[in-house]
């Protein structure tokens, strides 16, 4: 005997309308992207990169950024918040750990750049394995005995660790205290690229570090690794029960976030000349997680998407002023209320924010 299936009622709210209509939009998008073929994913990755090439060009600055330097908008804080949105993505996103002190990391990296370049005289590529390597470092050194905690406690000692290292550098007067390290080098000129105050090289040596990266980040996501922060992220009890080694893991989630912080803070330094304490507030790691959340976490297309909007909007709104911040929270509160598992979220993640969530969201992961 068939029974018949009942179909979800229709709600009269139009927020709600609005939102199931572009959700659904966008992951007809998601899903038409992961069952593509091979050879469509290459085309559009090499379209990708050949758009982030000619991107500063004045013809996307007309429209992208009427009120702002379009190149150095998008070295910092655009391209800084795609790489740090992606390193904060490991230990948020694949490794379900909330940490609020991301910030420490870049600030660490950052650091090592001015130190050893004003100190030793060292050129920039020199520096960056040190400045990778130390930061790497600082991450277990966090990590190893915070870890067994869990939730808002792992979150209030991240917290405290990202300004335990501001504060360290602003009363320590052999890093410069709160006057912070002047004259800090630039790389060395390549491939004609003159490394001086012009944006463009840096940005290019930037596009070229996020592509490592999110390939770096890609093998990882797919690797034994991946999965097991996976397991780990959906229920930690069940995976340690299972045989998975979760502190030994969740310890190499830290180790792999804080490297790449630590590169962003390098590259960063040798663009800006003198950083200062300031310069590293708890607000940024508190901004590159609102980017990953947006995004979508744990779905690395998303969390550079989310990054973007974070640092692009501010200032394409530059133009209302005083208002141009109240423009960007109103943004930012349309694209979670229309989604608020994030713009383009995985399907296993969205599968795990659904679950358990009533009978709309189940209907929603059903159509």
């Amino acid at each position: 005997m068939k029974t018949a299936v009942e179909k979800p009622a229709k709600s009269g709210n139009p927020l709600t309308g609005a939102r199931r209509g572009f959700g659904r939009a966008m992951d007809r998008v998601r899903d038409r992207w992961a069952d593509a073929p091979w050879w469509q994913r290459w085309t559009v990755y090499v379209l990708l990169i050949g758009l982030a090439l000619i991107l500063p060009s004045d013809f996307f600055a007309s429209f992208m950024s009427p009120h702002t330097h379009w190149p150095s908008l998008l070295f910092n804080p655009i391209g800084v918040y795609i790489l740090l949105a992606v390193g904060l993505n490991i230990v948020v996103g694949h490794a379900g750990l909330l940490d609020l002190g991301f910030v420490a990391f870049y600030a660490i990296g950052a650091y090592n750049m001015a130190l050893i370049g004003t100190k030793f005289g060292w050129n920039f590529w020199a520096i960056l394995p040190i400045g990778i390597l130390m930061t790497a470092v600082s991450g277990i050194i966090l990590g190893a005995p915070t870890l067994r905690l869990r939730g808002d406690y792992l979150a209030i000692v991240t917290l405290g660790f990202g300004e335990i290292v501001r504060i360290i550098a602003e009363n320590t007067d052999a890093i410069g205290a709160s006057r912070g390290i002047t004259n800090i080098p630039h790389p060395p000129n390549m491939f004609g690229l003159e490394f001086l105050l012009d944006p463009l090289p840096y940005y290019y040596l930037l596009v070229g570090v996020v592509v490592a990266v999110i390939i770096f980040a890609r093998r990882l996501e797919r690797s034994r690794v991946g999965r097991a922060w996976t397991a780990i992220r959906e229920d930690e009890d069940a995976a340690e029960i299972m045989g998975v080694p979760t502190f030994k893991f969740k310890l190499l989630a830290f180790f792999i976030g804080a490297m790449i912080g630590g590169l962003t803070g390098v590259v960063w330094a040798s663009k800006v000349i003198a950083i200062q304490p300031a310069n590293f507030p708890f607000i940024l790691s508190a901004t590159i997680l609102a980017a990953v959340v947006l995004g979508g976490s744990g779905n690395l297309p998303g969390v550079m998407v989310g990054a973007f909007l974070i640092a692009w909007l501010p200032e394409r709104f530059r133009g209302l002023a005083d208002y141009r911040i109240l423009a960007f929270g109103a943004a930012l509160v349309i694209m979670m209320a229309l989604r608020p598992e994030g713009l383009l979220p995985s399907r296993q993640r969205k599968a795990e924010l659904s679950e358990g969530s009533g009978t709309e969201a189940s209907a929603e992961v059903g159509k």
